[in-house]
């Protein structure tokens, strides 16, 4: 598996576990709740990447650039992440504080 689909993966785990199972369980649809567990979730998976990435001088393609194993976790994960949490307001009617 190339480094970049490792992240990707990770990343779509995360979401897919955050917006799936714990966010409904947890957050309902409270604006403040959801974010703050969704920056431990994007912590978590930076500090996963990291441990994986981390000055192994690896240089990842995103779109056309190059960046390293941070810029590439953070930017895929905001770029899969928005519809998702759009698609997750709506269904729970979320109201943004």
């Amino acid at each position: 598996m190339t480094p970049e689909l490792t992240l990707i993966t990770l990343v779509i785990t995360v979401i897919a576990l955050g917006y799936g199972v714990i966010y409904p369980r947890f957050a309902g649809n409270d604006f403040v709740k959801v974010s703050s567990q969704d920056l431990f979730a994007t912590t978590i998976t930076l500090i996963v990447a990291g441990s994986l990435y981390y000055d192994s001088g690896i240089e990842f393609s995103w779109l056309i650039f190059k960046v390293n194993w941070f810029w590439f976790t953070f930017l895929t994960y905001v770029l899969i992440e928005v519809p998702v949490c759009l698609a997750y307001a709506k269904k729970h009617n979320m109201k943004f504080k």
